[in-house]
């Protein structure tokens, strides 16, 4: 195999006509460049330079060789060009999936910061749960996954590196004139068998299995009256009087004002949130995502308000 070195050494002799100039333009010694040269003309077997007294000329084969080898370097530099900048997050592309609820709050500050601080990435932004979005990222499809399902975070999923960004508590959204939307202290277990949930589908929708086991340990099954995964569409049913329903805090940031949002005693298990990336390489735009995700996670907890007991 040719080296590349040998090769960038023949091109500069062919550009500049001599060995000396050559040298002095690559910071050798003329006699390291026509070593170069010399084991070059070994390693293909035929003669690249003929050295006269008015500078170095090329051979047919020499003529042949670096035209061929003026394209190679060109792109090798070209090569390492567009290296330098996705290391430098001068270009790229990231790729991130996003589940509804956080594509309505957090992602978009996130998205905001990321682009003023690195604004040559591509970014492309996906809904998908994370049944769907994890198996994308470890196929490369998708660079990052934001995950809400604990189950995830507890068992792990083969391929993958989860990160853990902060925990979203969970709130019942009531009617204004259900009976118990003003109880003192209101529990789950006062809703008992009789209450008519909406709750997401619960094939894809963490939400809904953390509901079922919430009311399964408070000693009743859940009446199920909808599933729906859009939980706007779940907050208008329960504005119109349909039911109740179990809603995370990232939901509460834009709920209706004809609707009541109240905490529980005992509180429910948060939804953890975190965001997926493959295991072991980690490309340089993904690592600062993830570092912008943290970020936003922090001021997002810090700036957290409980749920008023009544719509204003």
């Amino acid at each position: 195999m040719l080296d590349v070195r040998r090769l960038r050494v023949l091109c500069e002799v062919a550009r500049l006509g001599s060995f000396s100039a050559a040298a002095e333009s690559l910071g050798y010694t003329q006699p390291a460049v026509s070593r170069q040269i010399a084991v070059l003309e070994a390693e293909t077997g035929a003669t690249l330079v003929q050295r006269l007294p008015q500078g170095a000329v090329l051979t047919d084969a020499g003529r042949l060789l670096v035209g061929r080898a003026t394209a190679i370097l060109s792109q090798l530099d070209d090569a390492e060009a567009d290296l330098q900048a996705l290391l430098g997050l001068r270009g790229g592309r990231l790729r991130l999936a996003s589940f509804a609820s956080a594509a309505s709050t957090i992602v978009p500050l996130a998205v905001l910061r990321f682009r003023e601080r690195h604004p040559r990435i591509e970014l492309r932004i996906t809904m998908a749960d994370p049944d769907d979005s994890f198996s994308r990222v470890r196929s490369g499809e998708l660079d990052l996954a934001l995950s809400h399902d604990p189950a995830w975070l507890q068992d792990g999923f083969p391929g993958l590196d989860l990160v853990p960004l902060f925990d979203d508590p969970m709130y019942v959204a009531l009617p204004l004139d259900h009976p118990l939307a003003q109880a003192e202290p209101l529990s789950l277990s006062r809703f008992g068998v009789e209450a008519a949930w909406m709750v997401g589908t619960s094939s894809s929708c963490p939400d809904a299995r953390l509901l079922r086991r919430a009311c399964l340990d408070a000693g009743f099954e859940p009446r199920i009256a909808m599933q729906n995964d859009d939980y706007g569409a779940i907050l208008g049913f329960v504005a119109a009087g349909v039911g109740v329903a179990l809603v995370p805090d990232m939901v509460t940031h834009v709920v209706r004002r004809d609707v009541v949002i109240r905490e529980l005693e005992p509180a429910l298990p948060a939804r953890p949130i975190s965001v997926a990336a493959a295991a072991g390489y980690r490309s340089p735009a993904a690592s600062a995502m993830i570092a912008v995700l943290q970020e936003i996670a922090a001021e997002w907890v810090a700036g957290r308000d409980l749920p008023v007991a009544a719509a204003a």
